[in-house]
């Protein structure tokens, strides 16, 4: 019989931390001082992250790197540009699954490394838009790339918060398990109270 109620009893206390996370961030507010973003400036930041993402879009559609053979440049900058491209959408698409689920660390963590893969694969492009091109260009490409810097270090920053709360959510549903376990080994076996 105890060791039966012991699933149940750890399934209880992780729903419960789950529980108590999800109204806290459902209420807008910070886990704890110092904890977590609170979901509405998470919003906030995921807009504004997709805002100067939208803004890159058309100055990366202006690249045309298909026309820089003839100067002599290599043809992996067409690849490198499809990549920047694709990394954009993929940043677009992770970003709006981090807006409906903000309190999933995998989908926070998506993000943050898509919005590295295309400011890495971007920061390529710019190097040969300004070799290849136009430097004005390159440089318009690398002021777009700079004004998401602060949203990148936000981003990073809630992942780490996110991360830390969600390891110490295992520590207390841990705990919690740990001191159910304990109370059904306490308990008297049904066989011993039968008998007496």
């Amino acid at each position: 019989m105890k060791f039966a109620l012991l699933p149940f009893l750890l399934v209880t206390a992780t729903l419960l931390a789950a529980t108590l996370l999800t109204a806290t961030i459902a209420s807008g507010q910070s886990a704890a001082p110092g904890g977590v973003t609170s979901e509405w400036d998470i919003r906030k930041l995921l807009d504004s992250l997709d805002l100067e993402a939208q803004h890159l879009k058309p100055i990366i559609d202006q690249v045309k790197p298909d026309t820089w053979a003839a100067k002599g440049a290599s043809s992996t900058y067409i690849a490198q540009w499809k990549s920047a491209e694709a990394e954009l959408k993929y940043l677009l698409s992770s970003s709006e699954a981090l807006a409906r689920q903000p309190e999933k660390l995998t989908s926070a963590l998506d993000t943050y490394f898509r919005m590295q893969a295309m400011e890495s694969t971007v920061s390529s492009v710019v190097e040969g838009v300004r070799k290849y091109q136009n430097p004005a260009l390159a440089n318009l490409m690398q002021s777009a790339l700079g004004e998401n810097s602060a949203n990148r270090d936000r981003l990073r920053q809630y992942v780490q918060d996110l991360a830390a709360q969600k390891e110490q959510e295992l520590q207390v549903a841990d705990r919690e398990a740990q001191r159910c376990r304990d109370t059904l080994v306490k308990q008297p076996s049904a066989k011993k109270a039968v008998q007496k």
